[in-house]
């Protein structure tokens, strides 16, 4: 028996130590994770690597959606290369087609360009309208692993779905939930799914200490930061539950 993994996504430079500090099991390391995480800085990613624990670098180029055109491939490319660069372990991949299905195509090219890193295949799967297709998909191009919130805005509201994707992928390729999983939603996912890992940001509410940052536009508000703690504090709840 093994505990279940906890991957804990960051998006700066405190994030990465309270995550190793909190004992993370992996880290996504991402920026801006308040539109849902991008690629981060070739600086960020150079002190992430070669990391203490394994370290996957979210390949995103902009916000939005995930329809990818020939320039966008030529910005990922050279994120894959700058991550390989770093020493990182692996990339954080995800592209749609218009009507929401994964271009398979896109993810091909992209994949290859990665050949020898490690491959979580992001969200962009919550978007797909046949979930054994886009599974498919991605066991065909060597994904490790599927990044998921069952299709639902989090992963405790569709606790049902991640079961019946959990089903489907028989082993083959890891189910790993994410989106709103915390200390306090947890129980709700397990013991019940049959999971080896969870993601989650383990991250705190904290007001902007600068009130001239919102007022000028270079922060909305109240932010969320890593915490050492909560990722500890995660972590021993996981530990409770064994695969």
């Amino acid at each position: 028996m093994s505990g279940i993994l906890l991957e804990v996504c960051v998006d700066d430079t405190d994030g990465l130590m309270a995550a190793i500090e909190g004992g993370a099991d992996r880290i996504e390391l991402c920026s801006a994770l308040a539109v849902g995480g991008l690629t981060p800085s070739p600086g960020l990613m150079a002190l992430a690597g070669p990391p203490p624990l394994p370290v996957y670098a979210m390949i995103r180029p902009r916000p939005g959606d995930f329809v990818y055109g020939p320039a966008d491939l030529d910005a990922m490319r050279r994120d894959i290369d700058a991550a390989r660069d770093a020493g990182l372990a692996g990339v954080v991949l995800g592209a749609s087609l218009s009507d929401g299905r994964l271009d398979a195509q896109m993810l091909r090219k992209l994949a290859g360009h990665a050949a020898g890193l490690g491959l979580t295949l992001h969200r962009a799967f919550d978007l797909v309208p046949d979930f054994a297709e886009a599974m498919a998909i991605a066991e065909d191009l060597g994904f490790e692993r599927i990044l998921t919130s069952g299709g639902a805005k989090s992963a405790p509201e569709a606790v049902d779905s991640l079961a019946r994707l959990i089903e489907l992928a028989a082993g083959r390729i890891s189910v790993m939930p994410g989106s709103g999983i915390t200390v306090d939603t947890i129980d709700a996912l397990l013991p019940s799914l049959a999971v080896t890992e969870v993601h989650s940001s383990c991250s705190v509410r904290e007001p902007a200490q600068d009130p001239r940052l919102v007022a000028m536009g270079f922060v909305s508000g109240d932010r969320r930061r890593t915490d050492a703690a909560t990722v500890k504090a995660l972590k021993a709840r996981l530990g409770a539950f064994q695969t």
